[in-house]
């Protein structure tokens, strides 16, 4: 009888420890959904012949050895995913910026105001990342018409590294100058934008007109910078996430490429 109730209480304990397990597991940070939910730390591992390949896939995107292409690979949508959502992406942009930093702060900065650094936009001051999480991350073929629908909501964040040192440069004394990809219809809702996330006090917000359309995105830009030359600026810096924002001619004496693995614009 003795040994019957001492499996009895023996199991009634047994019970209660596994109750106590469950209600810990419960209330845990994955599965808490009062606390942020990151989706990519559930349920998901990237296949280690995955990672590797992606990561080497990457560094040839932003190298542009990888030259023109038109989607991320299949087994890399994981992989992006995760680059853009976490900190790695963060930190890439907050060490490039480090060093342009340090570069910017190397100029003279002459008192007549022909001083210039030139930015894009897209993936450079503003965050396009809400729209291509619905968007596979660069896995789906571009759709013009749904991008420009995000674009109108005004409701890209910004990447914080680079307000930071958009207004760092301003307090050098540089004149800052917007060059983008978007159109000039797009003007008011970029501005709002622009201006709802703390970029204050451009010089100047370049957009495609009439004539810039159709002309490759570097040729386009570069005839921009062009202008600002003939105007007697000396663009001593210029940050974008493309190539083709870079390159060209009347290029800055120093490029800033900030990464971006989900599109390439020519």
């Amino acid at each position: 009888m003795a040994s019957i109730q001492y499996v009895v209480i023996l199991l009634l304990i047994t019970f209660k420890s596994l109750s106590l397990s469950q209600s810990r597991l419960q209330i845990s940070p994955e599965t808490d959904h009062s606390l942020p939910f990151n989706p990519i730390s559930i349920n998901r591992e990237i296949p280690k012949a995955d990672a590797s390949y992606c990561d080497s896939w990457r560094l040839s995107v932003e190298t542009n050895n990888a030259g023109a292409w038109v989607q991320i690979p299949e087994r890399c949508v994981d992989f992006v995913e995760e680059y853009m959502t976490g900190d790695k992406y963060s930190s890439d942009i907050e060490v490039a910026s480090e060093f342009a930093s340090e570069y910017a702060k190397t100029i003279n900065v002459a008192g007549g105001g022909k001083d210039a650094w030139v930015f894009d936009i897209d993936e450079t001051l503003l965050s396009n990342v809400p729209y291509y999480q619905v968007h596979g991350f660069g896995s789906e073929i571009f759709d013009e018409n749904s991008f420009n629908e995000w674009v109108d909501l005004a409701e890209a964040p910004a990447l914080q590294t680079s307000l930071r040192f958009y207004k760092e440069l301003q307090q050098l004394g540089f004149k800052v100058f917007l060059l983008t990809g978007r159109s000039e219809f797009q003007r008011n809702a970029t501005e709002k934008n622009l201006l709802h996330v703390g970029y204050r006090n451009w010089e100047r917000l370049f957009l495609r007109g009439p004539d810039d359309m159709g002309k490759k995105a570097s040729v386009y830009k570069s005839e921009k910078r062009k202008e600002l030359e003939d105007e007697g600026y000396t663009i001593h810096g210029s940050s974008g996430d493309q190539w083709s924002d870079l390159l060209g001619f009347a290029v800055a004496k120093r490029s800033l490429k900030l990464p971006n693995p989900m599109y390439y614009i020519a």
